[in-house]
């Protein structure tokens, strides 16, 4: 991997140097326009959120109306549901105009800064492009420069949607929720905020599980990646041996390559199915628990009457939201893996240059 044959670069040295070059799309020509989509992205984070608060009172106010069996009432949230929803549905379709257009904007200026630092020079011609680490350079332009660019949007844009929705239904945990009575060998017990407690504690105990059950990820990612861009290009070198004895002899022995190639692409391939199946057990156990578990603990207020129906469904719909958001680590890690093993192959590749540029 490239952290392997760059043991003197840590991993704050490659991401600094890859934002040092990438962030160039905020700087000069294309700044207007960049920081014109942030903005975009940035409004959009804080109307899904407006929305996202209306359906969480549409919960209470519709759960509250059915417990009452109030047919009128039902109908009433019947017509202001239809416009949330097409709300939240423009809404989103818009969010993807806007990461998807600073992402292709983004890879085709960093594609370009790539490709003119390559091209020039004669940087293309050396041969060290051509052994070991420093192999398909042409690759990491083409894929890991697309990687670098289009997950870090997403992840950004995820980030800020899950502060943003963190800070606001927590408030509505501690409101809603109250405080629990608890009962223990005749000691009387008033917790306040209860659900904000257990959320917090619930989201700290999943994140450091998918952090030590998920903790190889980045080098399985990182590994994976490698392998494909050195069989990509050993396959490519043997279309340009020449058709004669001694080539054919030379295309024998990178066959062999080749099929060494490929055996370290299926073996890091399976190295990274058991890392994917380990953040899918973290995961889906989360998926099918926490509102469980929200629902579990709204009961007893619910049970002795100071919450109700509709207040147990708004505050387990915010309870699932908050750990969401609080747990922005776990659902995004295999993405954060995939972003920091890309980085790091277009860091080297950027080093590798500045080293020559220096002579």
């Amino acid at each position: 991997m490239a952290r392997e044959a760059q043991p003197a670069l840590d991993q704050r040295h490659l991401t600094f140097r890859f934002w040092e070059s990438a962030s160039g799309f905020w700087r000069g020509q294309t700044a207007q326009h960049a920081w014109s989509l942030s903005a975009a992205l940035v409004a959009i984070v804080l109307l899904q959120l407006l929305v996202q608060y209306g359906l969480n009172y549409w919960y209470r106010n519709f759960f509250d109306a059915l417990g009452r069996r109030d047919a009128s009432a039902l109908w009433t949230q019947f017509l202001v549901f239809l416009p949330l929803v097409s709300a939240s549905i423009a809404l989103a379709i818009l969010s993807v105009w806007a990461r998807m257009t600073t992402q292709r904007n983004w890879r085709e200026w960093l594609s370009r800064h790539l490709i003119e630092h390559w091209l020039s020079d004669g940087h293309h011609q050396i041969p060290e492009f051509v052994a070991g680490e420093r192999q398909s350079p042409e690759y990491r332009i083409a894929e890991d420069a697309r990687v670098a660019t289009e997950v870090p949007v997403d992840l950004a844009f995820g980030l800020l949607t899950a502060l943003a929705t963190a800070a606001v239904f927590l408030d509505v945990l501690w409101r809603i929720g109250g405080v629990l009575p608890i009962h223990v060998f005749g000691w009387s017990l008033l917790l306040p905020g209860y659900l904000v407690i257990a959320v917090l504690i619930y989201s700290a105990s999943l994140t450091t599980a998918m952090v030590a059950i998920c903790r190889h990820m980045t080098q399985a990612v990182e590994g994976k990646n490698q392998a494909e861009a050195e069989l990509k290009s050993m396959a490519s070198r043997l279309r340009a041996i020449a058709d004669t004895p001694q080539a054919l002899r030379r295309t024998d022995v990178r066959i062999r390559g080749l099929r060494m190639v490929l055996n370290k692409v299926i073996h890091r391939w399976r190295d990274l199915s058991g890392q994917i199946m380990r953040f899918t057990l973290v995961s889906h156990a989360n998926l099918l628990i926490a509102p469980a578990i929200a629902w579990i603990l709204c009961a007893p207020n619910y049970l002795n009457g100071t919450m109700t129906l509709g207040e147990v469904a708004q505050a387990a719909a915010a309870f699932v939201a908050v750990q969401t958001a609080l747990n922005w680590v776990v659902g995004n890690y295999q993405n954060l893996a995939e972003w920091t093993a890309s980085v790091n192959r277009v860091s080297v590749l950027l080093l590798l240059w500045d080293r020559l540029d220096d002579g």
